[in-house]
């Protein structure tokens, strides 16, 4: 039978990182706590990193790169289609011209 997932609030990871920034190790902090070390210890990179920004959410927070890549995706492919979209117009008006002025040779030329 697996564990269920367990989503750890924003308070409690900062008092677990407030623990091992008092000197408690990191170790030892996990143990009483019934945490990995290694979770501790992302929990502290992640704050590192962007401390306003750290969990954010239910323990997951949506990388802000990952976002602006789709966006950015998004937008390339919707250009993409905008620059499709302008050539066939010039060509179905390029098309209709031709046709309107051969319409018009002929009726000249009866």
């Amino acid at each position: 039978m697996t564990k269920a997932r367990i989503n750890y609030t924003k308070e409690f990871k900062l008092a677990i990182l407030s623990q091992v920034e008092s000197g408690i190790p990191v170790a030892q902090v996990a143990r009483e706590n019934g945490l990995h070390s290694a979770l501790v210890f992302r929990w502290k990179k992640e704050f590192k990193d962007s401390p306003e920004k750290a969990f954010a959410g239910s323990g997951h927070p949506y990388k802000e790169q990952a976002r602006i890549a789709e966006y950015e995706r998004t937008i390339g492919r919707l250009y993409a289609e905008n620059e499709f979209l302008k050539k066939t117009l010039e060509t179905m008006n390029e098309r209709r011209e031709e046709a309107v002025l051969k319409s018009k040779r002929r009726r000249d030329t009866e």
